[in-house]
């Protein structure tokens, strides 16, 4: 019996680790953050949001590999100006206490400004709703949404697309500005925000929220799914486990591809799937992961699997993730059982249906790819075996440098 870990480049392979705490780097932590100034009335104080940030007020960093993404809101009711919401401690001069927090802010302000890299269609927030989505004539877009018992305004800029792998060259990713405009202009650019995004017109996306095509013919979408999720059907075990993420995605031409295959390994014993991910034609794949297979550059991708009605109950459950290979993108996976590191033991995971899906390089959309199961197989059936060997041959040419046991 296998010993299984997530996100591992082999899937099927021994392991002594337990399930990864992380899955994207330089994504927001899920935690909530309550941020007051020191000399502002308490009763002005926000609720906090469900955004990692460079915080005003002890922020603290995420587990594992997450990196936090910045933010900075101000409340348009605190009297904001060109202090950027510093005040001072009397009429006369600034006090100490507050040049110090001016200073802070400053500095916090000057950071919420500069495009941050992403690893993927970008992670705006969890659990939102009534999400908009506006995009102006000089490409900047403006989400709202409501989240953690209040409204949201970001702004996103200066990205497109996506690059292929390199090991020199961060991926591109959006500049992000939580307050509206303040930390990137040093004004309410929400305002005034004039919409010039007209029908979408690009291709059918999973999970789609909202998407329009712009003036230069290129589309933003907004995309909600549960990517992170507890593996092999367990119940939610950490934070952000089955929280609905918000993604952004602005891109012109085709969007990332899943080929996805399914055959049998092990002489027949256990169901299998192998395939790659590609997009514009080239392989997507990263340059490093940790131990237990999380991406530690921004260019790695965690494919996840969902099985329907299978082992774990009925409807969709999360079977497992495991990254896309390096030099070709490809991947395979054998539902076999599993050992958790507490020693229970699992059937294998296989269902009625199978759903792959991965965000996008760069900023591109996020995508799936779903389809019937096989059945079991039967080695008196020609038809069983013919595919079988087909199924083999051609995963010798889809992952030549790091082959799929047969």
């Amino acid at each position: 019996m296998s010993k299984v870990c997530p996100h591992r480049r082999h899937a099927a392979r021994e392991c002594g680790r337990g399930e990864t705490l992380g899955s994207h780097g330089r994504e927001p932590a899920f935690e909530i953050l309550h941020r007051c100034f020191a000399h502002l009335a308490v009763a002005k104080c926000g609720k906090g949001r469900q955004v990692a940030a460079v915080g005003i007020d002890r922020a603290r960093r995420a587990s594992g590999i997450q990196e936090q993404q910045v933010a900075l809101e101000v409340d348009i009711d605190w009297g904001v100006r060109g202090g950027h919401g510093a005040r001072t401690d009397s009429a006369g001069k600034p006090g100490l206490l507050s040049r110090t927090l001016l200073a802070g802010v400053f500095i916090i302000l000057l950071v919420a400004a500069l495009p941050r890299p992403a690893q993927a269609s970008q992670l705006l927030a969890r659990n939102t709703t009534t999400e908009r989505l506006l995009v102006s004539k000089d490409g900047r877009a403006l989400v709202t949404y409501h989240a953690g018992g209040r409204s949201h305004r970001v702004l996103a800029w200066g990205a497109m697309n996506a690059r292929a792998p390199s090991a020199v060259r961060p991926q591109v990713g959006f500049g992000l500005d939580y307050s509206g405009g303040w930390g990137r202009f040093g004004r309410p650019v929400w305002k005034t925000f004039r919409n010039a995004c007209g029908p979408y017109s690009g291709p059918v996306l999973p999970w789609l929220v909202t998407a329009c095509t712009a003036p230069d013919g290129s589309h933003w979408a907004l995309q909600r799914w549960q990517r992170s999720q507890a593996n092999f059907g367990r119940p939610p075990w950490k934070p952000g486990h089955g929280a609905q993420e918000l993604r952004l995605s602005h891109w012109k031409g085709p969007v990332a591809h899943l080929d996805v295959w399914l055959d049998w390994s092990y002489s027949g014993r256990w169901h299998h799937l192998f395939g790659r991910l590609t997009y514009r034609g080239l392989p997507v794949h990263g340059f490093s992961t940790t131990p237990t297979g999380d991406p530690l550059d921004s260019y790695g991708r965690v494919i996840y699997i969902d099985a329907y009605d299978s082992a774990y109950g009925e409807g969709w459950r999360r079977e497992n993730g495991f990254v896309a290979r390096r030099p070709d993108g490809s991947f395979c996976y054998g539902f076999v059982p599993h050992r958790l590191p507490s020693g229970q033991t699992l059937p294998p995971g296989r269902g009625s249906r199978y759903r792959l899906a991965t965000s996008g390089p760069g900023v591109t959309p996020d995508v799936a790819w779903e389809g019937a199961a096989l059945h079991d197989f039967r080695l008196s059936d020609p038809g069983d075996r013919a595919h079988e060997e087909q199924m083999n041959d051609l995963q010798r040419q889809v992952a030549a440098r790091e082959p799929c046991h047969p």
